[in-house]
C-alpha cells in the first residue's frame, strides 16, 4: 500500500466462523493483520474485474470488423504519433 494513502474505515458483521476464516487465512498468507488481508482480497477483487473488462473490450476490438495489418510502418507512425502528442501536452 502507497505510504500516503489516506485510510477509512469500515465496520462489517461476520458470523464467529467466517471471522475465524479470516484471521486464519491472513495468518496463512503472512499479512500481519485481517485489514490486511481484506485489502489484498479487495485488491485482487479489483484486478480481477479490470482484467475482465479488458478482455471485453480485446473481444469488442476483434469482432468489430476487419482489422488492418499491423506493419512496422505502422508502428513507426504510432510512435511518431504518440511522441508529437507527448511533446504537445508537454508544452505550456
Amino acid at each position: 500500500m502507497k505510504p500516503d494513502s489516506e485510510l477509512t474505515t469500515l465496520n462489517i458483521s461476520l458470523p464467529r466462523a467466517q471471522r475465524d476464516f479470516v484471521e486464519a487465512a491472513a495468518a496463512r498468507s503472512g499479512c500481519t493483520t485481517t485489514s490486511e488481508y481484506v485489502r489484498r482480497l479487495i485488491h485482487e477483487a479489483q484486478r480481477s474485474e479490470e482484467k475482465e473488462r479488458l478482455e471485453r473490450k480485446l473481444i469488442e476490438g476483434l469482432e468489430s470488423g476487419k482489422g488492418s495489418p499491423a506493419t512496422p510502418e505502422y508502428w513507426d507512425k504510432k510512435r511518431r504519433e504518440l511522441q508529437a502528442r507527448s511533446n504537445r501536452k508537454k508544452k505550456p
